[in-house]
């Protein structure tokens, strides 16, 4: 998941610290960076496809780099951080919302790592004051914790444990890590302060939170090492009886194969790559040959010559067109197939499931497919060849697709479709009406009433600014659609707008 390191650079942090190691002296600062580089290591090494954003904070907040794979220019930037002022922390996560919800929405779940020293500042700005004050706060502004992402938040204190400044700052930042949820945690360093107990520390944060899904993918007497990328979470549930919790096992069977386009878009938890071990063993069973590689000899063997299950499970599926359905653990089911980001370059991927055997209706309870051999042999000549996905006998009343809006640009491209009707009257007044009546249903089913009032004001303004060679009919059915929408029974679902007979109209 996508990784936000946001690090302290307020003048708390360029206090010196003598390191016991080598009796130089160095900054808090160094330190952290130090701290930060062991992390940025460790995903080189076991995340190489993980997102990573680096965030400078005092008083105010600096985007240092947005979210990149390129972590030697992290390490190159945070060598270049330089001091500010005073700490504070609900600036720095404030700065961290808008980041991630800019570029990965809310759904997107992300690892926050805070390196600070542990000195939760002074005055307004102060992290005591800020916990202090949520009781007080509304809705114009609101505490930032919890963030409105799933996250998980890692406090790491470069400090030593006899730190007043810690002493005083570390309940406030167990109340920080309770506010974020999510099993989040506050770090400090084992021992006295130095080098070794702060690389330590982020060591052990990213074994923790870092370290990559490696298990075994195997299909009958084949099978093969692999890592998902990102390492995929614990699912956890709370129905109204029961808490449902699992684990993936280490070994992802696969337990048959099925048609992409009968798979459809069943509703998943979550999608990972699925890559061969770089450095685990490789093993095939062929004809009754086995072959094996160690990883103390993998720089001797040339990785394209030797087998590879993943890379024959991919060009099958990808050539057939069909997916792989695997057990993940004790009834939970995902879906492997060969997924295209270019014409160029396809991908394996695993889709997971939510637990359980009826995760996809169309497809019925899991643990009774069987072949379609098996199937065939138990029909009669004159049944018709069985298909997915099975479709209700009975009609829909839904039979038009819906109107929705997530972003700004979609109602922008729907009211730019009514005016171009609107340019072209009346040659299209059907089409304008009929787009009229369906944004102003949605707008009324939403709520969002002001839209009305929006439209009308933009239909008058497009009455005032058609040239003089438009046609007579255009003002007209503007004036008229823009006066309906002002009146209240314009405001019943039911209600349709119709247009204004004119002869115009009637001559057509």
């Amino acid at each position: 998941m996508p990784t936000v390191i946001v690090i302290d650079v307020s003048l708390s942090m360029t206090r010196p610290v003598i390191l016991p190691e080598t009796g130089e002296t160095h900054n808090r600062q160094h330190l952290a960076v130090c701290g930060v580089n062991t992390l940025l290591d460790y995903l080189s090494v076991h995340s190489k496809l993980e997102f990573v954003a680096l965030i400078a904070f005092s008083s105010l907040y600096e985007i240092v780099s947005p979210f990149t794979r390129d972590l030697d220019s992290l390490k190159l930037k945070l060598q270049q951080l330089e001091e500010y002022d005073k700490t504070c922390i609900e600036t720095a996560l404030h700065g961290v919302s808008r980041l991630v919800l800019g570029e990965w929405g809310n759904a997107t779940p992300c690892q926050v790592v805070l390196v600070t020293d542990g000195s939760p500042g002074v005055g307004p700005m102060s992290l005591k004051h800020s916990l202090s004050t949520l009781a007080q706060r509304d809705s114009a502004s609101p505490f930032p914790l919890p963030f409105s992402f799933p996250s998980k938040l890692s406090v790491m204190c470069v400090a030593s444990t006899d730190d007043a400044g810690l002493q005083q700052g570390l309940p406030l930042y167990h109340k920080l890590a309770e506010l974020a949820g999510s099993d989040s945690a506050v770090l400090v360093p084992e021992g006295p302060l130095s080098l070794k107990s702060v690389q330590s520390m982020f060591h052990k944060l990213a074994e923790a939170n870092f370290s990559s899904f490696q298990g075994m993918l195997k299909c009958g007497n084949l099978g093969s090492q692999i890592v998902l990328s990102p390492s995929p979470q614990p699912f956890s549930k709370a129905n109204d009886f029961e808490a449902i919790k699992r684990t993936i096992s280490d070994t992802i069977e696969v337990c048959g194969f099925i048609d992409v386009a009968d798979v459809g878009s069943p509703m998943a938890i979550s999608r990972h790559l699925v890559l061969p071990h770089p450095t685990g063993k490789v093993e095939g069973i062929s004809a009754g040959v086995k072959v094996e590689v160690d990883s103390e000899d993998e720089s001797l063997v040339d990785e394209g010559k030797v087998p590879s299950f993943c890379v024959l499970l991919h060009g099958a599926l990808k050539v057939e067109n069909m997916a792989a359905l695997c057990l993940l653990a004790d009834d939970w089911f995902g879906i492997v197939y060969s997924w295209a980001d270019s014409k160029k370059k396809s991908n394996l991927m695993l889709t997971i499931l939510e637990p359980g055997s009826n995760v996809v209706p169309w497809l019925g309870d899991l643990h009774r497919m069987g072949s379609l051999d098996d199937f065939r042999a138990t029909c009669h000549d004159n049944e018709p060849e069985p298909s997915f996905p099975v479709r209700p006998l009975e009609k829909r009343s839904y039979s038009q697709n819906c109107v929705v809006w997530i972003r700004q640009a979609g109602l922008q491209s729907d009211i730019q479709k009514i005016l171009r009707h609107a340019r072209k009257l009346p040659d299209k007044t059907q089409q304008f009406y009929k787009e009229l009546n369906r944004v102003r249903r949605a707008a009324i089913s939403f709520g969002f009433i002001e839209l009305l009032d929006g439209l009308a004001a933009i239909f008058e303004r497009e009455c005032t600014l058609l040239p003089g060679a438009a046609h007579p009919d255009c003002a007209l059915q503007l004036t008229h659609a823009a006066g309906v929408l002002h009146k209240p029974y314009s405001r019943d679902v039911k209600y349709n707008i119709t247009p204004l007979r004119t002869k115009f109209i009637n001559d057509d």
